[in-house]
């Protein structure tokens, strides 16, 4: 039995409203913690060092695991609509479905940020922005872009090959995906924020900015350019290294 378009956009809402309430929502409280320390100098890693950043990864992580084992059957659970342009020309999905995709991801992560802001109050415009990425200080436009892409791109690599690969034990799918956008965010978090998802930086840039935040739209091409450029290429890369990889002779130690 195959499920409906309207259960799968339905999922990937869900699914992305949860990424964006529970990961931007921990980078949030990051900075609210911060500000009770240390009020004239917040930012995420100033009272936690990298552990600050390896917390927010792991909240990000657990939660993309967590969606992957809910909703991984019913659409696949992309929420990331990077990921699903990048099986998009892989042939994985048509084009009329990922539309209907885009949709559900953009709205569950606007509904996210939203849930945040009715939850924590303006705090988290003041002082959290939200959870919205910007690049590091001293982290130019040119170096956010391909971290970014970088990010993106071992994602993609990594869905290619533990969960649209035929051959691949699929229980194994929602921790290897999970855990790789833990390891993206702890090391590129300081960088540029480690968005690695167009939907998820897309919530937290609108509601911040219609809430009074700050305007960031400037750097959003960072965070929508950059990652569906990695998601394409790793797609075409895995796609092209699988091919016919099942009558291939496997060298040692891995044949039967």
């Amino acid at each position: 039995m195959t499920c409906g378009i309207e259960k799968k956009v339905l999922a990937e809402l869900i699914g992305t409203f949860l990424l964006v309430f529970f990961g931007t929502g921990s980078a949030v409280v990051t900075l609210l913690i911060t500000d009770t320390f240390d009020p004239g100098n917040v930012g995420i890693g100033v009272l936690g060092g990298l552990g600050d950043w390896i917390a927010i990864g792991l909240v990000f992580g657990l939660t993309v695991m967590a969606c992957i084992y809910l909703f991984g059957k019913i659409s696949g659970a992309h929420l990331n609509p990077a990921v699903t342009i990048g099986l998009l020309v892989t042939k994985n999905i048509s084009l009329k479905d990922s539309c209907y995709y885009f949709v559900g991801q953009f709205i569950g992560a606007i509904f996210g940020s939203l849930a945040l802001l009715a939850i924590l109050g303006m705090q988290s415009v003041t002082i959290g922005g939200l959870g919205a990425t910007a690049p590091g200080l001293g982290v130019s436009y040119s170096q956010a872009f391909f971290a970014e892409f970088i990010g993106t791109f071992f994602l993609m690599l990594v869905i290619m090959g533990v969960a649209v690969d035929k051959k691949a034990d699929p229980g194994f799918a929602g921790i290897s995906i999970g855990f790789t956008v833990a390891a993206v965010i702890t090391v590129l978090g300081a960088f540029t924020g480690a968005s690695i998802n167009p939907a998820r930086t897309f919530g937290p840039y609108l509601v911040d900015l219609l809430a009074g935040g700050a305007n960031l739209w400037i750097f959003y091409p960072i965070y929508l350019i950059g990652p569906i450029l990695g998601a394409i290429v790793a797609a075409l890369v895995y796609s092209y290294i699988a091919k016919g990889t099942d009558v291939c002779e496997l060298p040692q130690p891995f044949q039967e």
